[in-house]
Parts: structure tokens; sequence; C-alpha cells
């Protein structure tokens, strides 16, 4: 089964509150699931990171075989396609754990999209972190389990 999975992350502030928001759909485009999760304080790129290791841990829960992932990040896309290097520590942790997800696909591939494109995964990982600074001191779950949100 192919699936597509849209992610992104957000902040409120760099570092700040961060949240991650992931859209996975099947191949005629039906959205099977919306995730979004409270990170906890983190840094944009860290949330951007994070949302693909949810977006690729769900879509091995709901069977896929093949995915492609589709970011607005250009940092993440370049990185993880070899283009940059990665300096940072906590980053070149989280790009790891992301690729050894990937090698558990048949097929993986990442690409880059207009931010256009993204707004929903953009929106839910927004969304969470509204929801959580109002009212809370939750501390986030890093790239952990995700607040799930499956279509309606």
């Amino acid at each position: 089964m192919k699936l597509s999975i849209h992610f992104d992350g957000a902040c409120a502030g760099n570092p700040g509150p961060a949240g991650a928001g992931v859209i996975i759909a099947d191949a005629q485009g039906k959205v099977l699931r919306r995730v979004k999760s409270f990170l906890g304080e983190g840094t944009s790129n860290v949330a951007e990171y994070c949302a693909l290791i949810i977006g690729l841990r769900e879509a091995k829960r709901l069977g896929a075989t093949e995915v492609v992932c589709l970011t607005d990040s250009q940092l993440v896309e370049k990185q993880l396609n070899g283009k940059y290097k990665i300096k940072n520590a906590r980053l070149r942790s989280l790009s790891l754990q992301a690729m050894e997800l990937a090698r558990g696909f048949s097929s993986f591939s990442l690409k880059r999209v207009d931010r256009t494109e993204n707004r929903e995964a953009d929106a839910l990982a927004k969304k969470i972190i509204k929801e959580k600074r109002v009212g809370t001191k939750e501390t986030g779950k890093g790239c952990g389990p995700e607040t799930d949100e499956p279509s309606e």
C-alpha cells in the first residue's frame, strides 16, 4: 500500500513551544489519518524532524509499504537527500531515526512542496501548540506517542 505523508513542524518562538502536524493519505488522495503532537520546548527544525518521524510511524501502523513524504522544509529535504550536511547533534540523531524508519518501507521518497500544499499539516502543528498553551503546563512528548485525530 502506497501512502503520502504531508508533515510540518511549528514553534511559537524559536525555540519555544513546538508542535507537529501530519496528514496521511492513500494513493487516491483520501485522508486516512490526521495527527497532531505537542512536542514541548524545541526549535522549528526539531519539530519538522519529529513530524516526519511521527508520520513514518503512523504510516507503518496503517500498513504502508511505500511512502512519499512531502514537506515545505528546505532544510529537512536537503539534509535527508544528502545535499546539506547535518552539523547539529540533535538533528543528526533525529535524521538517523527517520532514515531507520524509512528503511522499513520497500519504497521511500522525500520531496519538497510549496508551503501552500502543506497548509493542513501546518495548521495541525499550530493548533496543538495553541491548545497546549491555553491553561496547561504539559511538557510534551518529544517524537514519542502522538495525539491522533482520525479523519471523519
